[in-house]
């Protein structure tokens, strides 16, 4: 945070000691030196990646370079327009991922332009206006009402002082601030401390500059983001599955060489066949489809108020197991307001507040409070007009005025409890006053706390008639009071808050609350919107643990109170830590570290560009029910990515296969390399329609991540199964019907079409696909595909491909296998497709649920 861990808790003596300064500010001379020495106080500009590095990245990830290397290869080898496609997919896909690219450096520069530009500095004896750029450790600064602090220091001298540290500590209550010792290692309670990025609400503060740049809280929260981030889930899983793809292509390609090799093969012949198959094992259309899928995805996520910045991370929305979220904003309406008005017994009772609506309307203090008090006493102060006034005592804190309305001249003061109830010698209960001595004030004190421990904030309202002739108000006219009651105040959850967090659990999701506010009034909004309210952990509780500790501790708390910004981010990496998924939804400048270190950062509009830069979708409507239609439309994206690399797990691998044994075996080949391309050609087409698919329910009901070992198992069930049936049709054309190797290639071409592109209408669903139907998109591009495919070799240009038309008895021997090959299909697409219940292998090795079975 600072040079000087928790300053606030040290004396002026001490700090000046350790900064070698003294209380009545620098020299130019000395300023100058400290510039040198600490830098400007600014924050660290994110270094931006070059266009040419951004896609050089992209290319050189695994399936990039196998993609890229077929294509090339296959325009070598005379399929110029089918390489060509395969290329040009791939640079489409490239060019639109790399656009979302540059939001460090778009959030480091938001944070330089939300601080203050110019701050007042003492230097030679007399407060100078300088460049907050120039502001050092050392300095006296001076901040009024309505500037931006320029750095972290301490407080010397106050004047009726208050700064909004809303966006920094979640507190949404303007934080009196005066000189002082304070004890408390909680940034929240330092009230003899001024911070970088706070804003002065009222009054003036001469403060101590004790951390700079990026030595202070708000430049820890820039250091944050410019750092470089961390692959996403989904980019994680892509990555792992190229591996696999490359693994398995270089195995069968090296396997098809050398036994071709050894059997005496032609050599040329072997090689461009081997590079067929290649290119029929790679998933061409991958890049296209999840893009065109995650854009589809934005696309409707922007009709349900979620604008995506990152298109990779709509998966990974989806697939998110752990929704951390800021308090104030978020889950409350960040709008303060009247929770009740009680009487001395602590019975419901309208006076105090209407009294206290009164002294906000005359008095002109006007803050939050008074706010609170107006809008929840509608018309109170009706009749009542203004004859003297004692302005706000930041000192005595209370402040009153004289009012002359229906009850006569009254005197109304209003203020903190402890304050106000030493002035008050009597107390009105049920219409009657009655004396009021030491036991009365304490058990009002013991009310303010019990008010407290329900996160509640509360002030004391008194009166007493006026006597003698009207003027203003003086301190020693301040005494001798009637207690009229307490005014409570809450920042109270949304009304959608319970129902969104109830639903995001049905959905697999677990909420945890991670506020810079009191663990009091965190944990009493816990207990409103349904979470586990049975412990709250603190920074400070925080601060102690290790790494290790904190990872168990995150398990089985959900509510955390009083934290700093890397605080947050620890608390997400120790969820991470145990393989979860975890969001996070915040919307202050405290929260930027955390939104980037998670998996999935999500701001809201109206948030500070702080948050919204480092966050990789924005909310539209700041409501979790709005995060809950986003994780739905998430999950539905994914499964429909999910769905094409099932079909080319079966269909590719189940083909290539074939290919391969066969080529081993037959005295030619089993089928050309140009229809090698062709098939693969006509199959891709086929599952363009996907990213317009349906999904079942079931596909959005859990967190989904890329199971590795599921695709794997389904690949091993469904792609022998589609071997089988090759090894049949090649049995039946050779020894049943002695096909000529042309007729041979046409007929398995027309089988292989076939059952690749029916199996679609199959394993696109978990349900039976007679009941689940396919859009019409997808139902038009597979029925296209598959009437194209079958008309080819009885058309001229059939023969160019080396195609010939089969018999009647041949075709209707290849319709029967494929009848039965669906069939068999369908009843092994469950055990293809099951999801156990036992654990498998996330991040770092730790366990995590798998992901459940997708439509």
């Amino acid at each position: 945070m600072t040079p000087h861990s928790m300053f606030w808790t040290q004396t002026p003596e001490a700090l000046c000691g350790l900064l070698h300064c003294k209380t009545d500010g620098l020299t130019t001379m000395d300023a100058t030196n400290r510039q040198i020495q600490y830098g400007p106080n600014s924050d660290a500009i994110a270094k931006a990646t070059g266009l040419p590095r951004a896609i050089m990245r992209r290319m050189l990830e695994p399936l990039s370079l196998i993609l890229f290397v077929a294509g090339f290869v296959s325009m070598a080898t005379g399929d110029i327009t089918g390489g060509f496609i395969i290329v040009a997919i791939l640079v489409l896909s490239i060019g639109l991922d790399t656009i979302q690219e540059g939001h460090a450096v778009k959030a480091a520069e938001a944070l330089r332009r939300s601080v203050a530009l110019k701050a007042e500095v003492k230097r030679d004896g007399v407060f100078v206006e300088v460049s907050v750029e120039h502001v050092v450790p050392g300095d006296m600064i001076r901040v009024r009402a309505g500037d931006i602090i320029p750095a972290d220091g301490l407080v010397m001298e106050s004047n009726a002082f208050t700064a909004n540290e809303a966006a920094l500590t979640g507190e949404p209550y303007p934080v009196e601030k005066r000189p002082g010792a304070v004890a408390t290692p909680n940034v929240g309670e330092a009230s003899n401390a001024l911070f970088r990025g706070a804003v002065a609400q009222t009054g003036e503060a001469i403060a101590l500059v004790v951390g700079t740049g990026g030595q202070t809280i708000f430049g820890a929260a820039a250091s944050a983001l410019i750092e470089e981030q961390a692959l996403s889930p989904f980019q994680r899983d892509l990555h792992e599955y190229g591996l696999v793809v490359a693994r398995l292509t270089l195995a069968l390609v090296v396997v098809i060489v050398a036994a071709r090799t050894l059997l005496g093969q032609p050599i040329l012949n072997t090689l461009l066949f081997s590079v067929a198959l290649a290119v029929g094992l790679t998933p061409e259309l991958l890049p296209m489809i999840t893009t065109v899928t995650l854009s589809r995805g934005a696309i409707r996520m922007a009709g349900r108020k979620v604008i995506v910045k990152r298109l990779a991370s709509i998966h990974d929305l989806g697939a998110m197991s752990v929704l951390c979220t800021d308090k104030t904003g978020t889950l409350t309406s960040a709008e303060i307001t009247l929770a009740s008005s009680l009487d001395p017994t602590g019975a419901d009772n309208g006076r105090a507040a209407k009294l206290g609506a009164i002294a906000a309307n005359l008095g002109g203090d006007r803050g939050a409070l008074d706010a609170a008090l107006l809008k929840g006493s509608l018309g109170a102060s009706d009749g009542w007009s203004l004859s003297g006034r004692h302005a706000f005592d930041f000192t005595r804190r209370l402040g009153s005025v004289l009012a002359d309305g229906p009850e006569g001249p009254t005197l109304i003061i209003k203020g903190a409890p402890e304050a106000v109830l030493a002035l008050c010698s009597r107390q009105r209960a049920g219409g009657f006053a009655s004396a009021m001595g030491d036991k009365e004030r304490t058990m009002a004190l013991e009310k303010v706390r019990a008010l407290a421990e329900d996160g509640l904030r509360s002030i004391a309202v008194a009166s007493r008639p006026w006597q003698g002739a009207v003027r203003n108000v003086e301190t020693s006219d301040e005494a001798d009071l009637v207690f009229e009651g307490f005014c409570a105040f809450a920042d109270p959850p949304k009304p959608t808050a319970a129902a969104a967090i109830t639903r995001l659990a049905a959905a697999g999701i677990r909420l945890k609350i991670l506020s810079g506010d009191d663990p009091v009034v965190v944990r009493r909004l816990a207990g409103l919107v349904g979470l586990s309210a049975r412990s709250v952990l603190s920074g400070a509780d925080i601060a102690s643990m290790s790494d290790e500790a904190l990872a168990i501790q995150v398990q089985s708390v959900d509510a955390f109170g009083r934290l700093a910004p890397d605080q947050k981010s620890r608390i997400v990496r120790a969820l991470q830590a145990k393989g979860a998924v975890v969001g996070f939804l915040g919307d202050g400048i405290n929260d930027a570290p955390a939104l980037k270190v998670a998996d999935i950062g999500l701001s809201v509009d109206g948030a500070t560009g702080v948050a919204q830069a480092a966050a990789d979708m924005i909310l539209l409507a700041s409501d979790l029910e709005v995060v809950a239609d986003g994780v739905e439309e998430g999950r539905r994206t994914f499964a429909n990515i999910l769905k094409y690399i099932r079909m080319g797990a079966s269909s590719n691998f189940g083909n290539m296969l074939s290919m391969a044994m066969a080529s081993l075996v037959l005295p030619f080949l089993p089928m050309l390399p140009m229809q090698i391309l062709l098939n693969n050609l006509l199959y891709d087409f086929s599952e363009v329609g996907v990213p317009f698919d349906g999904v079942r329910g079931e596909a959005t009901a859990k967190p989904q991540v890329w199971d590795m070992r599921g695709l794997i198992r389904f690949a091993a069930i469904m792609g022998p199964l589609s071997s089988l049936f090759d090894f049949l049709t090649f049995g039946i054309l050779i020894w049943a019907f002695r096909a000529a190797p042309d007729e041979f290639r046409t007929t398995w071409f027309l089988e292989s079409m076939m059952t690749q592109i029916l199996v679609i209408f199959i394993i696109r669903t978990n349900g039976r696909p007679w009941r689940d139907l396919p859009r019409p998109m997808l139902a038009a591009s597979s029925l296209i595909a598959l009437l194209v495919a079958i008309a080819l070799p009885f058309t001229p240009i059939g023969t160019w491909f080396g195609f010939v038309i089969p018999s009647f008895a041949v075709l209707a021997s290849v319709g029967g296998l494929v009848l039965i090959y669906l069939l068999l299909a369908e009843l092994l697409k469950p055990w293809a497709i099951k999801t156990t219940r036992k654990l498998v292998s996330g991040r770092d090795g730790q366990a995590v649920w798998p992901s459940p079975k997708a439509a």
